[in-house]
């Protein structure tokens, strides 16, 4: 398993659109990426539940992800997070 925290700068969180384009990115591997706030966390590939996780701009997210191709997947991620959020 590959993880990283990540503190989100938009102003708005993790509001529709980049949730959206985040789901989209997650579903592109094979490893299951998952979102961790605080006690609460969701699968990234499943909207509702990642807009569930409430985060707001000045969170800190934890990624985790794992499965076959979990270094690559994790690359992208975070590299999502770092242009998008």
């Amino acid at each position: 398993m590959q993880k990283f925290d990540y503190i989100i700068k938009d102003e708005v969180g993790i509001h529709a659109r980049p949730a959206g384009l985040l789901v989209k990115e997650a579903k592109k591997y094979e490893s299951e990426v998952r979102i961790a706030k605080g006690d609460k966390s969701a699968a990234a590939t499943k909207l509702m539940a990642v807009m569930g996780l409430g985060v707001k701009c000045g969170d800190t997210v934890t990624v985790e992800v794992e499965g076959t191709d979990e270094t690559a997947a994790c690359e992208a991620i975070k590299t999502f997070f770092e242009s998008n959020l």
